[in-house]
């Protein structure tokens, strides 16, 4: 199982998985511009992140994997998908975006704004956008490890790779070229990859179902780990003949 994050984060996100698969073979890494992965281009798209998957996967030498992206990593992974769909044996699509609303886009635009200014608000906000309030309370150190990778980040890089994100435009083509058995889940109460979001590209995709991964934010594979957890383990496991 290949795990990718979303932008600003890293592969320390998994955690909860990473504890939870143990019996499965699993791959977590930083995305380009990322952690530990360094970035040396002046612009990005996703053929660079489907390459660097791609490359990992070959140098590893991996015939098949069950891929699950988030947010960014759902957008990387639907396009690794349309292109490399021999590769996989199942697609997990979680909290991806699609057709934002002229509303949602500038919303979008506006962090991009803040984040250029690189203040702690930016990063706070981000926090508390990704989980709900009273989990944040019952749980300061998550706040503090999400917002401390988000103080860690290379602005020069982080700002290349949000661009990507904001300026993102689903391509029903690229869904519609998606072979692989694929769930897409989001938590109930995401407001930037919302159920509607969800539902409608579930729509788009040939062999994909929907789940709501009752009560979660953004981040939800941790504030729901138990209901995200047994939810992949029971897809991937139907799909496990496909490797």
């Amino acid at each position: 199982i290949v795990f990718i994050h979303g932008v600003g984060l890293t592969q320390a996100i998994w955690e909860p998985q990473m504890n939870f698969f143990k019996k499965h073979n699993i791959i977590v890494y930083d995305l380009i511009g990322h952690g530990e992965t360094p970035l040396q281009k002046t612009q990005l798209n996703l053929d660079d992140f489907t390459k660097q998957l791609l490359n990992l996967l070959n140098e590893l030498e991996i015939d098949k994997v069950h891929l699950v992206g988030f947010s960014l990593g759902a957008l990387i992974a639907r396009n690794f998908a349309s292109i490399h769909g021999y590769r996989l044996s199942s697609l997990n699509l979680h909290a991806s975006i699609y057709k934002r609303s002229e509303e949602q886009k500038r919303v979008v635009q506006n962090r991009f704004e803040l984040m250029k200014s690189d203040k702690p608000a930016s990063k706070d906000r981000a926090v508390r956008r990704w989980f709900t309030e009273t989990y944040l309370q019952n749980n300061k150190e998550i706040y503090d490890n999400i917002f401390n990778i988000l103080n860690q980040n290379d602005m020069t890089n982080l700002l290349k790779t949000y661009k990507l994100f904001v300026n993102y435009e689903d391509d029903d083509q690229v869904l519609s070229s998606i072979d692989a058995n694929t769930l897409v889940t989001t938590g109930q109460y995401d407001v930037g990859s919302t159920t509607e979001m969800a539902k409608k590209l579930t729509s788009k995709i040939k062999n994909a179902n929907f789940t709501e991964i009752p009560n979660g934010k953004h981040l939800c594979n941790i504030e729901c780990a138990d209901s995200f957890n047994k939810i992949l383990e029971s897809f991937v496991d139907k799909n496990y003949d496909q490797a």
